[in-house]
């Protein structure tokens, strides 16, 4: 089934009292999890975003709001393996000051590190509006213990031509950083949070 066709089926499908996900599944064969450079973890950025609102905390001593975490913040936290994880928890992704990036490493590293959000540094002073811009549109893409690819590609509340582009693009970006590009691909289907998945054709 082609793509357009998948999400329409699904948007007839059961109808649910809240906006369900478009989750993109990537089937993998052919790729041995034993070797540690087949385990990836990669951010892609969706062109429409994933139509849900990203919370990122930016480590700075520079800036200011509800969403900074300075350095006396940090020597709170090490003091607090509870606050440390709810921290982390909290938000989706994090940028960091680039002189930052050994405290926050010490500090929370061992937390942030398993769950993939280590943070992208960048210079003190630095604009950081496009790079936030495009965190909000990241999704986080995992092969680690099965040979498949689960993320989010939208929500029920985006339009179809959206949210095609987004597989479109999802799909060829995992593909490059395959091994062996699209012969590793075993099959690719397309699931509402509450459905059950249809197999579809990417071209």
């Amino acid at each position: 089934m082609d793509i357009k066709s998948a999400i329409k089926e699904l948007r007839n499908s059961k109808k649910r009292k809240f906006s369900q996900t478009f989750d993109l599944i990537i089937n993998l064969k052919n790729i041995d999890l034993k070797r540690p450079e087949n385990r990836i973890t990669k951010q892609i950025v969706l062109p429409h975003g994933k139509g849900k609102e990203v919370k990122i905390g930016v480590f700075s001593d520079n800036l200011s709001g509800g969403n900074i975490i300075t350095t006396d913040d940090l020597k709170k936290l090490a003091k607090s393996k509870k606050d440390a994880k709810k921290l982390v928890r909290d938000y989706d992704f994090f940028v960091a000051e680039a002189p930052m990036m050994l405290t926050v490493g010490k500090v929370l590293g061992r937390y942030l590190g398993p769950l993939g959000k280590m943070p992208k540094p960048f210079p003190p002073g630095a604009k950081i509006e496009k790079i936030l811009e495009d965190l909000k549109k990241t999704v986080q893409v995992k092969i680690k213990d099965s040979p498949n690819i689960q993320c989010p590609v939208g929500f029920e509340s985006m339009k179809d031509e959206e949210i095609e582009n987004n597989i479109k693009n999802l799909f060829d970006q995992v593909v490059a950083f395959l091994p062996k590009k699209r012969a590793q691909v075993k099959d690719v289907r397309l699931k509402l949070t509450m459905s059950k998945p249809i197999k579809i054709e990417i071209k």
